[in-house]
């Protein structure tokens, strides 16, 4: 490929923007410049365990932070997002979920047409090569392997028990018929390594000549001729590069970045842009705004039962056997994702569908930002509301494209979400405290049984949760003067530009976003292709 002039520039090669770099080149016509400003890999990235070991780490991570804040104690909350090839499908937990129908029925009742559950089913049916088999719901062929993770242990025995116990059903596929229920998870693994959409999508369009990719490349801003956008600027090798689109420039930088982007470009609210000295190109009220996040809160006991608990597995010799059974095998706990069990619940009998999902986590850690193990066998539980009501906004804090943009959750801001997180709170307690775990539960150890009234819970989660690392919604799809783009994600009032990425929800899925940004990378492309 000659010269800086291609059909489509994709910005961001995570999640979504790497499977448009797969789908827009698949004709062997349509030139494409997919740019990311991470590095092409990182050497844990095909390690499940990844999640663990890049959590801070900026070699393949943004390590954003959020602004202090009263919902959270006034601390300032680690937000990473992935910053290599596959985005933070190359550093997330593996937790493979596509939500409640609902969720995007709810996306359709607001006018966005072509987004309900039957619409986007075939995408998501497209997308998986599900290993447990094909049905209505599920299918197999696709690029991205999902698999149950296959982990066994009594401890997760004990867990289901306790969950019949307390009327839990146990669910064999919360991905497909019903959401509700204590289950195994669904995880994009395969023999072992991590299957982020740099492996699935993007790898088997490296080798064609009509994709050309840039790693390294840091967009500066999209460039703008009246209302049309003709191209990006970036920097590489310390260069600055202009490079233009025939057809149509789609930014796919997820959830925190994608804002960020376009203010940089002068597109969006022209208080924020003149207070940092950014000429408005074009007016939208949106962007940035209706940021969504789940707050997670983490609930922590010992296992009396030596063995079943990766803090046991993670130290010493048995740190080396698990290195060695991974070398040879590709199994045991370095092949595994965050957590091997979830459970879907209601905190209300009256309620239609699950409004928590806890994650169940056979170890514990002391630092939550580095991951750092405690010294004894632990287990923990999350838990967090399925579909926050509490708005947040991501907005840039100078013209700089270096400098982070400031996240503000606004975490608990809602009455019903504080309502919510108190009780799931209390139903991780009756979880781990039903007398099926009896005989593997020890101390609680975080926060600890003095911590019993609603305040004193709500107080413990402002100050000790952390985010489940789901920012979406602030280029919000949708009409009206809060929206960014449209049902076909073409930004409003705007030619030849497309936002592409967690950041056009207009509202949370229920559960783990990473599935869903997939989803909304291969609809993209479907639109794009039509349209053009």
């Amino acid at each position: 490929m000659s010269g800086d002039t291609y059909d489509y520039i994709i910005v961001g090669a995570g999640s979504a923007g790497s499977v448009l770099a797969n789908r827009l080149t698949e004709d062997g016509r349509s030139r494409v410049l997919l740019l990311e400003a991470g590095p092409a890999s990182h050497p844990y990235t095909s390690l499940p365990i990844s999640f663990g070991l890049l959590i801070a780490n900026p070699a393949a991570n943004w390590c954003y932070r959020s602004e202090p804040e009263e919902g959270t104690a006034n601390r300032e909350i680690p937000v990473p997002r992935g910053k290599v090839l596959g985005g933070s499908s190359a550093i997330n937990g593996l937790v493979f979920v596509r939500g409640q129908p609902l969720d995007y029925d709810t996306w359709a009742q607001f006018g966005n047409r072509g987004w309900s559950f039957d619409d986007v089913l075939p995408l998501f049916q497209r997308m998986e090569n599900f290993e447990h088999g094909a049905d209505d719901l599920r299918s197999q062929g696709g690029p991205l392997n999902v698999v149950e993770a296959y982990d066994q242990s009594p401890l997760y025995d004990a867990i289901y028990a306790a969950g019949e116990e307390l009327g839990h059903p146990r669910n064999p596929d919360y991905n497909g018929a019903s959401q509700e229920g204590i289950c195994k998870t669904q995880t994009t693994i395969r023999n072992g390594r991590r299957m982020s959409t740099a492996v699935t999508y993007l790898k088997p369009a490296r080798s064609r000549p009509n994709l050309r990719i840039v790693t390294g490349a840091l967009v500066h801003r999209v460039l703008l001729e009246g209302t049309k956008c003709v191209g990006v600027e970036y920097e590489a090798g310390g260069q600055k590069v202009q490079a233009k689109a025939g057809a149509e420039v789609i930014v796919s930088c997820g959830g925190v970045a994608s804002p960020q982007l376009l203010e940089l470009s002068g597109i969006g609210r022209p208080d924020v842009l003149g207070e940092h000295g950014i000429e408005v190109r074009h007016a939208l009220q949106g962007v940035g705004e209706n940021l969504r996040d789940h707050i997670n809160a983490r609930l922590m006991w010992r296992v009396t039962e030596p063995g079943l608990s990766y803090n046991d597995k993670a130290r010493g010799l048995g740190l080396v056997w698990q290195v060695l059974r991974y070398a040879t095998t590709r199994r045991g706990f370095l092949s595994l994702p965050s957590a091997p069990m979830l459970a879907f619940l209601k905190t209300r009998p009256e309620l239609e569908t699950p409004d928590v999902q806890f994650h169940i986590c056979p170890f514990a850690v002391k630092d939550p930002t580095r991951r750092l193990l405690q010294p004894y066998p632990a287990i923990t539980i999350t838990c967090y509301q399925l579909r926050p009501e509490s708005l947040g906004s991501i907005h840039v804090k100078s013209a700089d494209p270096k400098q982070h943009p400031a996240i503000r959750f606004n975490f608990l801001g809602d009455p019903i979400d504080q309502r919510t997180m108190i009780d799931g709170f209390r139903m991780v307690r009756g979880l781990a405290n039903a007398s099926a775990m009896d005989g593997y539960r020890g101390e609680e150890m975080s926060p600890g049984p003095g911590i019993e009234s609603d305040d004193e819970i709500l107080d413990w989660i402002r100050g000790n949760s952390e985010t489940a690392y789901h920012p979406i919604g602030t280029c919000r799809m949708g009409s009206g003067d809060e929206a960014v783009v449209d049902e076909r994600l073409r930004v409003h009032g705007l030619e030849g530009l497309r936002v592409a990425d967690a950041s056009i929800m207009p509202t949370m899925v229920s559960g783990n976003t990473n599935a869903a940004a997939i989803m909304i990378g291969e609809k993209a492309a479907d639109m794009i292709r039509a349209d053009n």
